[in-house]
């Protein structure tokens, strides 16, 4: 492609005194060239070029220097592409000549691929002739592959913005303080591991951003960024910030006046999430208008002092104790409780996150405040709290997992709804959810004439359709009102709350609408839509109250109920649960009982399956939190009934979702039992809360009305010495039928039995196994198809060598009637070869009727 088809794809009337050169030059060819009907006026305007809208547009840049340099001399912005090698080291060699550039950008990721992938920039360095761009106030060199710093930037003194986005930077040259015009610098992305300790000298820089690096601190002259606004350290390894971020420090003057400054005073936001820092310097607290995003740091939790080593049933559990907290040497103890309602205090919707964290001595009073973290697991939309328990009340002592005590006591985690409070005063207020903005209440001037506390929480109700019977019905979130001192307004409350779900102001059948208040003591609900006014607009409905309680907006074509409101306002606090029963695999009466919310069910048993052996877990239940249930042993095995937790024989739980609700106890074969024992474990209800909703209680199963679940175990039997025999019997050689009517080897029935599959227990059924054996054999060979086929196969032919022939025709016909068709004609082809070899067999010893022997066959 000769450098005419590309001036006359742009459109340029070449000048004399270069059009010469210009047809003599080759230029790289373009992938895909600019098109034809693109005139230069398409990518240039006065001072402005841009040749990164089309694919390998930078080649461009030395035609057009060749063909109109009067016109580029005078460019003040200019953007490249860097997606094409030849094309972008061509435009660079150009560059030194543009000596009125404010503007650069030379950048990958402008194209993409067929596959709609960016392409990367393929620049690495820069000329040493770009210093000469003495008026270059901006450049931008992202997502390119340059693994240092250019040196011939260090030279650019009015350079005013430098961005470096995903780029490879390891390392910054020692002497940045050189761009002292810096007001903007990003470094994101790279793989800088520390920052030279001259950037504290851009005492202009307003702008630092160095987020997704390596870096595991910053240089202690940080905090002489003077005029820094914002600060962006987020997804780095920082495991804290120098004190000198809003320190004051001293200066002295010849005077012997001592002047105290204020670092880092202009800062207004400093993003430092997703790092490692568990402290923030104090300093910071200096400067009032800072705005900290702090998310995603284990903030609040310190090491674990070498004083006071990890608790072994929990070793996240952290204290700090700071010098002189105390004034003699004093031995310190913890010790996990276990989750008992005497230690253990839940309101509604509350869960309980942590076990019941005691430290000892109680009385002993520290001189310094004690941080004390207790680890939990985090909860969604919900706000977790430390609760402390003195012995006699429990008190909130912090919105974090981690707190400041003087004295020790019991502590656990516990996550709640957010509660979000506001003061009102005789002027009147407005309060907003933190948990969803659209819902406000507004209390409105003179509606009290004392100043009251009100508190707001939102739960975010489940799916009723179930329970109503109505596949349309939906409802708003539930609102959770209260206030200190509780008296009526003396001016109505407009509340605004979000419609139901899928229901818009247009769309909205009135006559289904239902604003439904609740008294939070009784837990009993009202209908009080025809006592309100119900304003409707797009999104929102808005009433007015005089006094708080709960409100809940529902949507149904159903009648509402009190009752069916209440199974509603129930079921949020119950969790779906399985059990677990499971035996270690090289201890058989090692037995594990294990309770689980449903969705955490799968994921346990895959990391007990290397373990354990046992039957898949129970039908899905409903529990509440901190409800107490019990598990019990029957038909032939037994427990010590001496252990604490052992209430009249049966094993005692209390389920809180978050936690691991499960026992380990042995079992043994009741008196007398001498061969393996079959038997299970039974989980019932504990003591009903009064308040129990009726799904809960219902009678379930057989005569025990708290009947939950019943799952199998199976114990094996014991040898001349009392012990288990713990290993599987080998299969003993086998083979079936006899040669006349029919022969499978031991061999033909392995390799049946690779085909089988899951019509396992089909083929069982039909050929004459019981149920209770194909449950025994399932249990047996859980999670090992080709063992579970293997031992259906061998205890149907144990039985039948015992019977006498015939079996094979039974395992055909059983193959025919199950559906296997393709096996029953791969057993008949197997016969009927061993029919023909055991014939020919029989003729050549001139054992077959009709037969002529041997020796008459040689004569």
């Amino acid at each position: 492609m000769d450098c005419s088809f590309i001036f006359s794809n742009l459109q340029v009337k070449p000048s004399s005194s270069s059009s010469s050169s210009g047809s003599s030059s080759s230029v790289p060819s373009l992938s895909p060239p600019l098109p034809p009907s693109v005139d230069i006026t398409d990518v240039m305007s006065e001072t402005r070029l841009i040749l990164d809208v089309y694919r390998g547009g930078a080649a461009a840049l030395p035609l057009l220097w060749g063909s109109v340099p009067h016109q580029l001399k005078g460019l003040q912005y200019l953007r490249l592409g860097s997606e094409e090698k030849s094309g972008t080291q061509a435009a660079l060699e150009v560059l030194p000549y543009l000596t009125e550039l404010r503007s650069l950008a030379i950048r990958g990721h402008r194209f993409y691929d067929a596959q709609g992938d960016p392409l990367p920039g393929l620049l690495t360095t820069l000329p040493e002739s770009m210093s000469t761009l003495s008026f270059l106030i901006h450049l931008d060199l992202s997502f390119n592959q340059l693994s240092s710093l250019p040196s011939c930037l260090l030279q650019l003194s009015a350079l005013s913005s430098l961005v470096l986005c995903y780029n490879r930077l390891s390392a910054l040259p020692p002497d940045m303080d050189q761009l002292s015009s810096l007001t903007f610098l990003s470094l994101m992305g790279n793989q800088l591991v520390s920052l030279p300790q001259s950037l504290g000298q851009l005492k202009a820089l307003q702008t630092l951003d160095v987020s997704y690096n390596l870096l595991q601190q910053l240089p202690d002259e940080t905090g002489s960024l003077e005029s820094l606004v914002k600060l962006e350290l987020s997804h780095n390894k920082l495991k804290e910030l120098p004190e000198t971020i809003g320190k004051n420090s001293v200066r002295y003057f010849i005077s012997n006046i001592i002047i105290y400054h204020c670092l880092l005073l202009s800062l207004r936001e400093l993003v430092i999430n997703s790092n490692e820092l568990r402290v923030i310097p104090q300093s910071l607290s200096k400067l009032p208008q800072l705005k900290i995003d702090s998310k995603n740091n284990p903030l609040g939790r310190p090491l674990t002092p070498p004083a006071l080593p990890p608790s072994p049933g929990n070793h996240f559990t952290e204290l700090l104790f700071p010098p002189g907290c105390l004034h003699t040497t004093t031995r310190l103890e913890w010790v996990w409780k276990r989750p008992e309602r005497k230690w253990v205090h839940l309101e509604d919707h509350e869960i309980l996150l942590s076990r019941p964290l005691e430290l000892r001595p109680h009385g002993i009073a520290f001189l310094k405040p004690v941080e004390v973290c207790v680890p939990y697991h985090r909860s969604r939309r919900k706000e977790i709290v430390v609760r402390k328990f003195d012995g006699q009340s429990w008190s909130i002592l912090t919105t974090l997992a981690c707190c400041s005590v003087q004295q020790f006591s019991w502590f656990m985690v516990v996550s709640r709804l957010v509660k979000d409070t506001c003061s009102v005063t005789p002027a009147g207020t407005l309060l907003v959810s933190t948990s969803d903005p659209a819902i406000k209440i507004t209390f409105p001037q003179h509606s009290t004439l004392e100043i009251r506390t009100i508190t707001l929480q939102v739960n975010f109700a489940v799916k009723l359709q179930t329970l109503c019977g109505d596949p349309q019905a939906t409802v708003s979130p539930l609102l959770c009102l209260s206030q200190t001192p509780n008296k009526n307004f003396l001016q109505p409350v407009k509340v605004q709350i979000p419609l139901p779900t899928g229901v818009t102001g247009h769309t909205v059948d009135r006559s289904c609408l239902h604003l439904l208040h609740g008294d939070p003591t009784a837990q009993t609900w009202t209908d009080i839509t025809s006592q309100v006014y119900l304003e409707i607009t797009h999104l929102y409905a808005i009433f007015y109250i005089t006094h708080f309680s709960w409100y809940w907006l529902w949507y149904t074509t159903q009648q509402c109920v009190s009752g069916v409101v209440r199974k509603v306002y129930q079921r949020l606090k119950q969790f779906k649960v399985q059990f677990l029963v499971m035996q270690k695999k090289t201890d058989p009466p090692q037995v594990l009982l294990q309770c689980l919310p449903a969705d955490k069910v799968d994921s346990t048993v895959q990391a007990l399956l290397p373990q354990y052996d046992g039957p898949h877990p129970s039908d899905l239940c409903d529990l509440l939190e901190g409800e107490q249930f019990f598990a019990g042993f029957e038909r032939g095995l037994d427990i010590s009934t001496d252990s604490p937790d052992c209430v009249e024989g049966r094993l005692r739980f209390v389920f809180y979702s978050s936690l691991k609700n499960l026992k380990e106890v042995y079992i043994a074969p009741a008196a007398g039992q001498t061969v393996p024992v079959r038997g299970q474990v039974s989980f019932y209800r504990g003591h009903i809360p009064e308040n129990l909703p009726e799904e809960v209680a219902r009678k379930r199963k057989g005569l025990d009305s708290q009947w939950l679940a019943t799952l199998p175990l199976r114990l094996p039997a014991l040898n001349s010495e009392n012990n288990y025999m713990t290993e599987e019997p080998q299969y003993p050689p086998l083979n079936l039928g006899d040669p006349e009517s029919g022969y499978l080897t031991e061999s033909n029935l392995l390799n049946i039995s690779l085909r089988i599959g899951k019509d396992w227990q089909r083929i069982g059924i039909n050929l004459g196994l019981t149920k209770e054996e194909l449950e025994q054999i399932q249990y047996k060979n859980k999670d090992n198809l080709n063992g579970l086929v293997l031992d259906m196969l061998f205890c149907w032919a144990r039985r039948q060598k015992v019977a006498g022939s015939g079996s094979v025709s039974k395992l055909v016909a059983a193959m025919m009637t199950s559906g296997r068709t393709d096996l029953a004609e791969e057993i008949e082809d197997i016969v009927s070869i061993g029919k023909k070899k055991y014939s020919e067999s029989l003729r050549r010893v001139g054992l077959e009727a009709g037969s002529p022997s041997l020796s008459e066959a040689q004569q």
